[in-house]
């Protein structure tokens, strides 16, 4: 089985996220039930939120991130195992993410590093 990271994405509110606390919480149910169907099927790595605020590093130094011109934030993301991209984007097409207007789910093959 090889690894897959599935990126949360959706759009950004005024300097936050789009969804208030109180409805984040309500959310909260739809996620725990289908990360625990992940877990369940034996495919699941790790999963995290992510805050809202940010840096972004480039040669040319550090900035504050994510940018409200953007208007799309990195929520969170779940690593997953699957047997090839069909799977990932099955177990994807179930994420809670997608009940919001502007949610998506990216799906990458995690590669390893051969040295």
């Amino acid at each position: 089985m090889k690894e897959f990271i599935l990126l949360f994405r959706n759009r950004t509110g005024e300097n936050g996220y789009i969804l208030s606390p109180e409805e984040m919480k309500e959310t909260m149910p739809k996620w725990e039930s289908w990360i625990g169907e992940v877990i369940q099927s034996g495919k699941f790595v790790a999963t995290q939120p992510l805050d809202f605020e940010g840096k972004i590093v480039r040669n040319s130094g550090i900035t504050d991130g994510p940018y409200v011109e953007v208007k799309e934030i990195l929520a969170g993301y779940l690593i997953c195992k699957a047997e090839s991209m069909e799977d990932a984007l099955a177990i994807s097409k179930k994420c809670p993410i997608l009940d919001y207007e502007h949610g998506s789910v990216e799906v990458r093959a995690i590669s390893p590093f051969s040295i």
